[in-house]
C-alpha cells in the first residue's frame, strides 16, 4: 500500500503552544499540583501522556473549593471571564494557553459588544472555544449553518421595536469559531445578510484550519481513499473528514484515533491519503502511517506511544 500524507497535517501553533506550557510546567519539579481546566487539547492521546505525568483535568461543574497553590492551565479553546474569575478566587495560579487566535476573538467579540453591536457567533454551541468568547459576548446569538442563522436574524429583526427602514440598519457583528470551514462561514453570513445587509464579518478563521483543509482537498485528487488521524472530539478533526468525504469522487473516508481503529476495508485500497487535525501528536501520525505502510503484511500495530 502507498501511504500520501498531506503537505500540511498536525499540531498548529494554538496547540503546540499549549502543549509546550503544560510540558513546562510539569517539568518544574514544583511540589505544587498541576491542573488543566478542562480538556487542553482535543486528542485522548495526547491528554492521556500528560495525565500519565501529573496532569490533573478539571471540570467545571466540579471544581474543588480550596486551589491555593495549584496552577491551572487555561485550555487552548479558552474559557470564560467568570470561569477565570472563580478558579483565582479559590487561589489557583493561572497559565493562559489560551490560543492568541482564540483569545483575539474574545477580546473583539467584547469590544464589539461595549460599541453596541448585536454579535452574531458561527459555530458549535457546545464547543469550549464558542462558550469561551461567549462568556465576553453575553447576548451574543449563535448559529451552527444557514437555516439557523437566517432564522435567527429573523427574530431579531421581528424582535426589535423599531420602523421597518432603521431595523435594517441595525448595528451586527459576525465573528466564526476559528475552525469553521471558509464555505460554511460565508454561507452563514449571507444568511444573515439577508436580513442585515450592514452585517459587518469578521474573518477569524484560523490559517492553519484552512491550510490543512485545503492541502486535505489536493490529496483527495491523488488517492483511492482518506485517513483522517485525531481525536473524534476535535471539531476542526472531525471537518476534514466531512471535507474528505464531499471530494469531487466520493472516495471513502474514516477517522481513526489509532491504529487500532483502521478499518478492515482499507485493504481494498491501493494508494491511501493521510491527513490529521491540529491536535494531532506527531507521534500518533507516525504509528497511524507505519501501521498502513504494513497492512499489506496483514499487521496493525494495536498500541500507540508517544
Amino acid at each position: 500500500m502507498k501511504v500520501i500524507r498531506a503537505c500540511v497535517l498536525g499540531y498548529c501553533m494554538g496547540v503546540r503552544r499549549a502543549m509546550d506550557m503544560a510540558e513546562a510546567a510539569l517539568a518544574t519539579g514544583s511540589q505544587s499540583p498541576v491542573y488543566a481546566m478542562g480538556s487542553l487539547i482535543h486528542n485522548p492521546q495526547a491528554m492521556k501522556s500528560l495525565i500519565n505525568r501529573g496532569l490533573t483535568v478539571l471540570e467545571e461543574s466540579n471544581l474543588p473549593g480550596d486551589l491555593s497553590g495549584a496552577r491551572v492551565i487555561i485550555r487552548a479553546h479558552g474559557i470564560t471571564p467568570h470561569l477565570e474569575a472563580a478558579l483565582t478566587n479559590r487561589g489557583a495560579t493561572l497559565i493562559d494557553a489560551t490560543c492568541p487566535r482564540v483569545k483575539a476573538s474574545q477580546i473583539k467579540a467584547q469590544s464589539l459588544c461595549r460599541e453596541g453591536y448585536r454579535v452574531f457567533l458561527a459555530g458549535e454551541k457546545e464547543h469550549g472555544e464558542i462558550i469561551g468568547i461567549r462568556g465576553y459576548a453575553p447576548d451574543c446569538i449563535i448559529v451552527g449553518d444557514p437555516v439557523s442563522a437566517a432564522a435567527a436574524a429573523e427574530k431579531l429583526f421581528l424582535e426589535e421595536p423599531r420602523p421597518v427602514k432603521t431595523k435594517r440598519s441595525i448595528k451586527t457583528a459576525l465573528i466564526g469559531q476559528t475552525t469553521i470551514s471558509p464555505d460554511e462561514y460565508t454561507a452563514i453570513a449571507q444568511a444573515i445578510e439577508t436580513v442585515f445587509p450592514n452585517l459587518h464579518s469578521i474573518n477569524t478563521i484560523c490559517r492553519a484550519t484552512r491550510d490543512r483543509q485545503d492541502s486535505l482537498r489536493e490529496l483527495c485528487g491523488q488517492v483511492d481513499a482518506v485517513i483522517v488521524a485525531g481525536g473524534c472530539e476535535s471539531a476542526n478533526t472531525r471537518r476534514l473528514l466531512a471535507i474528505a468525504r464531499a471530494a469531487g469522487r466520493g472516495i471513502p473516508a474514516w477517522l481513526v484515533e489509532t491504529p487500532a481503529e483502521i478499518p478492515g476495508e482499507i485493504r481494498s485500497f491501493t494508494t491511501v491519503g493521510l491527513c490529521a487535525g491540529a491536535s494531532t501528536p506527531d507521534g500518533l501520525i507516525d504509528v497511524i502511517e507505519e501501521a498502513l505502510m504494513k497492512i499489506d503484511c496483514k499487521r496493525i500495530t494495536p498500541e500507540v506511544v508517544l
